[in-house]
């Protein structure tokens, strides 16, 4: 009698370790760190990139640029190296959807004010326009805080270059002058590789917290 509960014991031991090696399986499984996407070129609508770039499947990244902010100062990649960032494309005076977009990158600024590892950039796509005195009006009124959010104007070519060939960001108006370009809603988020890692519409609190989310799930990448 006594060998044969011995034998049910073993039995119920064997099940409880088995049951605590799938408990942890399960568990390991659901919370196993999903990277974000990486997009390429190919994997964007078409009228948003360059064609020289359109087929594009891998090794894509934002290319050095060389621009001058709001307060006179020359901008480059390395002012946003080792950086997450946020980029846009819009213009001083711009009418209809840059308004709501800049509320929202001002939503962000509060969101990431106190991390080092996050800043802002936004290209005007009509830098004739968009003079140094002209960005700083804008940045003061919206109350852009200078060392977490660039606004950049500069040439006009390199703006509509980096637009299309890098952040796949804005659609080619054939209908006006060269390098004109239709900026989009799109927020473009980049991680420290330079590598785009989500576009999300500014124009919508409802995305731009995902966003805001999404940056802090892709800071798990760098203390993994």
């Amino acid at each position: 009698m006594r060998s044969f509960f011995k034998g049910y014991i073993k039995f119920f031991i064997a099940l409880g370790i088995l049951s605590i090696i799938i408990m942890y399986i399960i568990y390991s499984t659901l919370n196993t760190y999903q990277p974000l996407p990486v997009y390429q070129p190919s994997n964007v609508s078409a009228e948003l990139v360059d064609s020289t770039k359109q087929y594009q499947k891998k090794y894509h990244k934002i290319a050095d640029f060389s621009l001058t902010n709001q307060n006179g100062i020359t901008i480059t990649q390395e002012d946003y190296k080792n950086k997450i960032y946020v980029a846009d494309f819009f213009f001083t005076t711009c009418p209809s959807i840059c308004p709501k977009m800049t509320d929202q990158m001002v939503r962000i600024q509060k969101a990431i004010l106190k991390d080092p590892q996050v800043m802002l950039l936004s290209y005007t796509v009509t830098p004739d326009i968009d003079s140094v005195a002209q960005l700083k009006r804008y940045a003061e009124e919206k109350g852009v805080i200078d060392s977490k959010w660039n606004l950049v104007t500069g040439d006009k070519k390199e703006i509509y270059d980096l637009a299309r060939k890098s952040y796949l960001a804005v659609k080619d108006n054939p209908f006006a002058g060269k390098y004109d370009m239709i900026h989009t809603e799109n927020f473009i988020l980049v991680d420290k590789k330079r590598q785009i890692r989500g576009f999300y519409d500014g124009t919508n609190p409802e995305e731009v917290d995902q966003l805001i989310e999404d940056i802090k799930h892709l800071k798990k990448e760098y203390i993994l």
